[in-house]
């Protein structure tokens, strides 16, 4: 026999509904089951599909994945450049979906700071390395004196390495200095996040070390949050946590820790990785995996006390 509800029942399960924590509630960054759909002469084109990511504040993170799987579209809503089509995505509180004109603007100055791939976009090319760092501090309508905005400068440029630039214009500089003296811009308003995409896509091997080296000490010594777009498995490999994404959605996740020899007392990084399982339960298994065992199509599962066993689908054999 069964019986009905009471209103005192309904109403401590919506009391608990609304105390359980939201997705997301402790992260800087959410992305709750992104969606961005473009439409290009009259054919749509899902950029994201269903979106998953956290990051935490103080996290040095890569994103990686083939041209096309969505990397750029994902920092561009993050960078407040583009608005999602559907989901969610918030930014040290900030509700990127809901924001009006004036709200992105004001997010762009204060809230996250951009590096682009292309050193000619990060820099005016008539202002010195100063005077292109003291421009977005004037912009987002700091009160303080300009002292202060030049000191704030000086203290990047010293940071990064390159204060020898201070006043030195774009052309006057390295592609390397170039670059990190736009970290120094995209820094200088104390930004909640920084955001780089492909930032040593155009420099070689010994010059892309050194950039992201100053993102590393943007990250330890600032303590500011720093996601990364890169192509480059040698960066990719030097961080933390690596996040690849397929097809619109996060796929896998490589996770680094320090771990001690208990003999020797060294330190090495040991490296692991997971599949990452959406809000909806799917999971994208790596490709050389699946392609291993010759699974296509469907899989069979199999529930054990402490796994799930996947296979390749037999069913052609009963």
């Amino acid at each position: 026999m069964t019986t009905n509800p009471t209103l005192t029942d309904l109403a401590r399960k919506a009391t608990e509904a609304r105390s359980r924590p939201t997705y997301g509630h402790d992260a800087l960054i959410t992305c709750d089951r992104l969606v961005r759909v473009f439409t290009t002469d009259g054919v749509e084109v899902q950029a994201l599909q269903g979106l998953d990511l956290l990051v935490r504040e103080g996290e040095l993170l890569a994103l990686v994945g083939a041209s096309g799987s969505g990397k750029s579209t994902l920092m561009n809503i993050l960078a407040g450049l583009d608005t999602p089509t559907a989901g969610a995505a918030r930014v040290a509180g900030h509700d990127l979906l809901t924001m009006t004109a004036k709200d992105r603007l004001a997010y762009r100055r204060r809230t996250v700071g951009f590096v682009w791939q292309q050193t000619s976009r990060n820099l005016l090319p008539y202002l010195t390395a100063a005077q292109n760092i003291t421009l977005p501090i004037q912009l987002s309508g700091s009160r303080t004196p300009r002292r202060a905005h030049t000191e704030r400068a000086l203290e990047l440029l010293e940071l990064l390495e390159v204060a020898d630039c201070r006043n030195r214009r774009p052309h006057q500089m390295s592609g390397g200095q170039q670059q990190r003296v736009a970290i120094a811009v995209a820094l200088a308003n104390s930004p909640s996040v920084l955001l780089a995409d492909e930032p040593t896509g155009e420099l070689d091997s010994h010059t892309a070390e050194q950039i992201f080296a100053a993102f590393r000490t943007a990250n330890e010594q600032l303590g500011t949050t720093i996601v990364i777009v890169t192509h480059d498995q040698a960066v990719a490999g030097e961080v933390r946590r690596t996040v690849a994404i397929r097809d619109g959605r996060t796929s896998t996740e490589v996770l680094r820790r320090s771990q001690v020899d208990a003999t020797t007392g060294h330190e090495t990084l040991v490296a692991r990785e997971y599949a990452m399982l959406d809000r909806a339960g799917r999971l994208q298994l790596p490709k050389e995996y699946t392609e291993a065992l010759g699974m296509r199509d469907r899989v069979a599962l199999e529930l054990e006390p402490d796994h799930i066993g996947v296979w390749p689908d037999d069913s052609d054999r009963d």
